[in-house]
């Protein structure tokens, strides 16, 4: 195989690629101009072009100026024409970047308007842009409803493992309570009645945890009393339980919502305060609700560690606050979750406080 040939003298072998590319990285940075830029150079050009043309066939006399003259004057007319052609003509595309911006902020009801300035192309791809639309929508209502059926399910069962917790295990052990408390004084000898005695304080326990268990399963008193009384309850025993203060401001007039937000906002705050005190290490919570005519709105509020929002995947509460983010979501609610390292946390659940068709379904 022969030698590749040598470069010139004087010219360095890789100078040519260097060209090469410069002229590229231009050829790039042309192409990527706006398009009203690169019909507005183009026109120069043949303007340019189109005098040179005419200066070079007819020369300069006077009547020839006043040829180029006129010439000039036409091309400029049919520049400025074809500028405000095409600013029309891209003007539809405006909407399209509009309708983009507002679907990535969240609005899925955003739609394109058809423009009496679009041509058939650009009206063709806003009508597929809305199609799309229309199919992501619905799909996304048919995940929430399979989400509803799913956190109604779990919560009926809930409900139910409640109430045998409640009204089976709890009477059973209840009553080997009673049974051995009147037995224990009987017993001989005095060991015997002390190990009973021990087994006696073993059951107690057992009766109490599963209490507890039963309520944090499913509170009877959020059925029984309503959402204030369910919320002052839990804050009570959270803050017993870990000597943390909890306070609780909820005006009256509150007990009205629908089911389901009421369900969704009690689930709301008992995760952020178990979330709270199990990470965040506060002095004190504050739990406090509001409503108007159209909405309700919940916020717990705790001067703990905090944590940075954006890394909760190494964060051991994510799973918690994807749940409350997606039960709020499914009545079409807004969530809103604000911390920093060092700066406590925040959570805001609003939800509406009138019933809709969206909101069936997903009370406990």
């Amino acid at each position: 195989m022969s030698a590749p040939a040598a470069a010139p003298l004087g010219w360095p072998a890789s100078s040519k690629g260097r060209s090469h590319s410069l002229v590229a990285r231009w050829g790039m940075r042309v192409l990527a101009f706006p398009l009203a830029g690169k019909l507005a150079g183009a026109n120069i050009l043949i303007v340019v072009a189109a005098l040179g043309t005419t200066m070079a066939l007819h020369g300069s006399a006077p009547a020839d100026r006043e040829l180029l003259a006129i010439v000039g004057l036409s091309l400029a007319i049919s520049l400025a024409i074809n500028l405000v052609l095409v600013a029309l003509a891209l003007r539809p595309l405006r909407a399209l970047e509009s309708t983009a911006a507002r679907v990535r902020n969240g609005d899925l009801d955003a739609r394109v308007i058809a423009s009496p300035l679009a041509d058939r192309t650009v009206r063709r791809v806003g009508d597929a842009i809305n199609l799309l639309l229309d199919e992501l929508v619905e799909d996304r209502n048919r995940v929430r409803r399979l989400a509803t059926e799913v956190i109604r399910a779990g919560d009926k069962e809930r409900a139910r493992l409640a109430r045998e917790l409640h009204d089976s295990t709890a009477q059973t052990l209840s009553a080997v309570v009673m049974q051995l408390a009147a037995a224990i004084p009987r017993v001989q000898p005095p060991e015997i009645a002390a190990r009973l005695e021990t087994v006696r304080g073993a059951v107690v326990d057992a009766l109490e945890e599963v209490r507890t268990l039963s309520h944090t399963v499913h509170p009877r008193v959020l059925d029984d009393l309503g959402l204030t009384a369910a919320l002052r309850n839990l804050a009570g025993e959270l803050g017993s339980r870990t000597g943390v203060p909890i306070s609780v401001d909820v005006p009256p007039g509150i007990n009205d919502l629908p089911a389901a937000s009421t369900s969704v906002l009690y689930r709301i705050a008992q995760e952020a305060l178990t979330n709270a005190l199990k990470h965040g290490e506060p002095s004190g919570i504050e739990v406090r609700l509001q409503r108007d005519d159209y909405r309700a709105t919940l916020e717990v509020t705790d001067d703990g560690q905090g944590f940075d929002p954006a890394d909760l995947s190494h964060h051991r509460s994510g799973l918690g606050i994807f749940s409350m983010r997606e039960r709020v979501a499914l009545v079409n609610g807004v969530f809103e979750l604000v911390s920093g390292p060092g700066m406590g946390t925040r959570v805001r659940a609003t939800v509406p406080a009138e019933s809709t068709e969206s909101l069936r379904g997903v009370a406990s």
